[in-house]
């Protein structure tokens, strides 16, 4: 199967107006009509080239032109490399091995809420083969104990600590809080600008850098208590951990390893600080959690969920704002809308979501047993990866999947905060914070404009779709 030689952010338009890879007014794509062969090879996707997510969603169509279910290896970035004695570098297990890949939208909605499907690694390993494992480093343990990594009952119980703090109702008491970042954020911007001497609509800025950056971390790190200033410091520890480069050659870097100790220690030493003098805050609720007789968690387990809601908490609106912003400035007769109705923030966020999520792919559910997915058996032990941006331009599902429309009735029905136990824990805080971003950015500056050409904006380094510069005019 060929991918897309596509190198670009978005679909440009063609000459006659209609977008490249769009579907007809019926909603039957170019994948509607199913294969009957299948493929004797599995497709390589090679999520460390930079270029993979410019041409994703034409490898997705032509995966589900093939079947719900397709045979995939995810590749670690080209040829393996030979070491210095010559002999070639292991690549970690999730590298170069085969797995089935679930890309249509009823399939992934089945496969997400089959509770024969683990996500623990350890489910598919026998006794003996668990015995000899060898000791994980004591700063990677935390992060086995992600609720994102346990079954029930650890993950019910874990998870039940942690719900609290993001239902609907607790997110929209945030709002007036999250207005204030939003305003402050820009209102630095302006100042900034004004310094160097530059002047509305040609001040310029990196939208990410100054805006879509900051702004959740400040959200989520209010919301757990890590200290404003401590931020910047944190950053370079986190954001390592979401570039998947790092973790080729079958071990993790040396500067990765050592942030994640850094980190590891800071929150330590900050989860003691809260046990002697708690505050308003979910870390303090957390490691105080159990004294009343109730759930409680261990340090790990704390750790763990801690790690879960930063980064979690922060990339999956940095990407969705950014995402939006370059989608809307894309589509200039969406924005227009928006600007005629600002109500239709809450449509940007959901269809933003739809159609460039922040998550493109769940890459790990190990079968239990035996499970047959749209006639495809995937037996005991071996892996499905989860298909959410495949899903999400489904032409089954949604008509003109490839098209960004921000009325779009049925767009909330995307999949881009998953489905079912593991589905994510932070998506009534990132629905707000979209709305609020993306109706404030557009009434503030009615020309916000990209501040280069479009082929300029590309995708980030990361396994998860979004922007890692942003420069607009505004």
């Amino acid at each position: 199967m060929t991918r897309s030689s596509r190198k670009g952010y978005s679909d440009p338009e063609d000459k006659d107006g209609t977008v490249a890879g769009s579907t007809s007014e019926n909603g039957a794509g170019t994948d509607a009509v199913r294969k009957e062969a299948r493929p004797t090879e599995p497709v390589e996707l090679d999520i460390v080239d930079p270029n993979f997510m410019a041409e994703a969603y034409d490898t997705y169509a032509e995966l589900r032109a093939e079947g719900p279910v397709s045979r995939v290896r995810f590749a670690g970035g080209g040829e393996e490399k030979a070491s210095g004695d010559g002999a070639k570098e292991e690549q970690p297990e999730f590298f170069g091995r085969e797995t089935f890949f679930v890309t249509h939208y009823d399939e992934v909605i089945s496969t997400l809420l089959d509770g024969r499907f683990s996500v623990d690694p350890r489910s598919a390993m026998s006794p003996e083969k668990l015995e000899q494992q060898p000791a994980m480093p004591e700063e990677f343990r935390p992060l086995s104990r992600s609720i994102l990594l346990l079954d029930p009952p650890d993950h019910t119980r874990l998870r039940k600590l942690v719900q609290p703090s993001f239902t609907g109702r607790a997110m929209q008491a945030l709002r007036g809080s999250i207005q204030e970042v939003v305003d402050d954020l820009l209102d630095q911007a302006e100042r900034e600008a004004a310094e160097r001497g530059e002047a509305a609509p040609d001040r310029r800025m990196d939208l990410i850098e100054a805006f879509a950056y900051p702004f959740p971390v400040a959200v989520i790190g209010d919301m757990l208590g890590i200290p404003r200033e401590d931020r910047e410091t944190i950053r370079g520890w986190t954001e390592n951990l979401l570039r998947v480069d790092r973790f080729r050659g079958g071990e993790v870097d040396e500067e990765t390893r050592a942030g994640l100790q850094d980190f590891v220690a800071y929150l330590k030493d900050l989860f003691e600080r809260k046990r002697r003098a708690p505050a308003d805050d979910m870390i303090s609720r957390l490691v105080r959690a159990g004294e009343d007789g109730g759930e409680a968690m261990d340090e790990d387990e704390t750790l763990g969920a801690v790690f879960l809601m930063y980064l979690a908490g922060h990339v999956t609106t940095l990407n969705l704002v950014g995402n939006g912003v370059v989608a809307l400035l894309t589509y200039p007769e969406q924005l227009a809308k928006l600007r005629a109705d600002p109500e239709l923030a809450k449509g940007v966020v959901e269809e933003t979501l739809r159609y460039w999520g922040p998550v493109d792919f769940l890459a790990r559910r190990i079968a239990k047993e035996d499970v047959e997915v749209a006639g495809t058996t995937i037996p005991a032990g071996e892996q499905a990866a989860v298909g959410l941006a495949a899903a999400n331009r489904d032409p089954e599902r949604f008509a003109n999947p490839d098209v960004f429309d921000i009325t779009r009735a049925d767009a909330n029905r995307h999949l881009a905060f998953g489905k079912g136990i593991h589905a994510c824990l932070g998506a009534p805080l990132a629905r707000i914070e979209g709305q609020v971003a993306f109706e404030t950015l557009f009434r503030r500056y009615p020309d916000l404009r990209l501040a280069v050409p479009g082929e300029e904006v590309r995708w980030g380094g990361s396994f998860l779709r979004g922007f890692a510069r942003l420069p607009v005019l505004f």
